[in-house]
């Protein structure tokens, strides 16, 4: 029986994901950061909960016209995902490992090698999520002038394939360890590689050989016509940040971008944000006590960021008005479709995205939420969903203790794990 897939998606900001969420009084996040046991509970957690994976969503730098509020807010300390994993992966076995990891942010070559270090590892449980820089602030940080949206992806087609090269160029079999001759590796199974392109240029033999796995995973979440087609090419799976009303439009694009490039389509993960009480009220009214702890003028801008723009506290009871940027086209079209009933005014938006990034809530008790995710499985058809945390670890601890059992019991999420890669457990059925 085919059963649903979940992986779990995390920051490293005090935040989460949800603004203002450190000064819950339950949450253990903001103050568990540097902390080795916090993120090892965590990981121990999601395994027991059968989740696919943990995936770090991430930026490079903090916000820019804004940034005194993103800062004291609680936009940093943001610690690398990437020296996390081997934290997570050190007390579990099982569960994949996916951190965001920009193509502007060092070589092609260097990234092969940390990619491929902590997939080796771990046993072959990294995941790379591939992302080309949306935010100007990044570009800025590094000294780099921001490309225009689709010649990032242009430039990120270059980039994956000078990745390619250097996996395929050394296979675990290269290895031959042989102390009669002396030889550790056989050198004519090692290829140099070559490339020269508009954008990139590598020669170098690989330093890193093929996980257990092969490479990482490659996840993607574009959701412009570009960036669907670069997910088609290179992604074995998606991260959708999509309003429930843009679901089917978006799984027929992305079947139509892989007809276009020729390949299987992606694997989809629609993100989801559940809030769990004992009963529907006590849920509804987590909601409501923390949309109440954001400063309106903090949410504003967090939506100002994503979105390139600048918005005004004069403006918070307007129906909000989508005007072309060179910010994220993904975040654009969610903003489009965030309300079944209209437009809403800036102030709904804001503190929608405040708490719930552009992903459906799903509000109730453990049956409900249940009833909720497989309806919404089995009316679309996505492959599974990427569960969005708003207090931590209480509402991932809610979710493993109430909502993984039902599904469970009905057949609908996996009772043991199919193997021990990243790439093995995701393709399970």
């Amino acid at each position: 029986m085919t059963q649903i897939h979940f992986n779990m998606v995390m920051t490293t900001s005090p935040n989460s994901h949800a603004q203002s969420v450190w000064a819950h009084p339950l949450d253990q996040h903001a103050a568990g950061l540097m902390s080795p046991d916090y993120w090892r509970h965590l990981a121990m957690t999601l395994e027991r909960g059968r989740f696919d994976g943990v995936f770090f969503a991430d930026t490079l730098a903090a916000g820019d016209s804004s940034a005194g509020e993103t800062l004291a807010q609680g936009g940093v300390p943001r610690p690398d995902p990437l020296e996390l994993l081997p934290l997570m992966g050190s007390v579990t076995k099982y569960l994949g490992l996916a951190t965001t990891l920009s193509t502007v942010c060092m070589a092609p070559y260097l990234a092969v090698r940390r990619l491929g270090t902590i997939d080796n590892l771990s046993g072959g449980r990294l995941a790379w999520n591939v992302v080309t820089g949306y935010l100007a602030s990044d570009f800025e940080a590094l000294g780099l002038k921001q490309p225009e949206h689709d010649a990032r992806y242009d430039q990120a087609d270059e980039y994956m394939e000078i990745c390619y090269r250097l996996w395929d160029a050394f296979p675990p079999e290269a290895i031959i360890a042989d102390k009669a001759s002396g030889d550790f590796v056989d050198p004519s199974l090692i290829k140099r590689v070559e490339y020269t392109g508009k954008y990139y240029s590598c020669s170098a033999f690989p330093t890193m050989v093929r996980s257990p796995q092969g490479r990482p995973l490659i996840f993607q979440a574009g959701a412009s016509n570009r960036g669907m087609d670069f997910a088609a090419t290179h992604a074995d799976a998606v991260f959708a940040l999509q309003p429930r009303t843009a679901w089917a439009g978006y799984l027929a694009q992305t079947r139509a971008a892989a007809e276009r490039v020729g390949r299987p389509p992606p694997k989809v993960f629609f993100g989801i944000q559940p809030f769990i009480g004992k009963t529907e009220a006590e849920a509804q009214q987590r909601v409501a006590e923390l949309e109440a702890r954001v400063p309106i003028g903090t949410a504003l801008a967090r939506l100002g960021g994503l979105l390139g723009r600048v918005f005004s506290e004069d403006e918070l009871d307007r129906p909000i008005e989508i005007r072309e940027t060179q910010a994220s086209q993904g975040w654009m079209t969610a903003v489009e479709h965030v309300s079944e009933r209209g437009a809403p005014t800036l102030r709904q938006l804001a503190l929608h995205f405040a708490i719930s990034p552009m992903m459906p809530r799903i509000v109730g008790t453990p049956e409900q939420v249940a009833d909720t995710i497989e309806a919404w499985w089995r009316e679309t058809g996505c492959y599974g969903f990427t569960v969005t945390p708003n207090v931590l670890p209480d509402s991932l601890e809610a979710f493993v203790d109430g909502v993984t059992p039902l599904l469970q019991k009905r057949g609908l999420m996996r009772t043991e794990y199919a193997g021990t890669t990243y790439r093995e457990n995701l393709l399970q059925q």
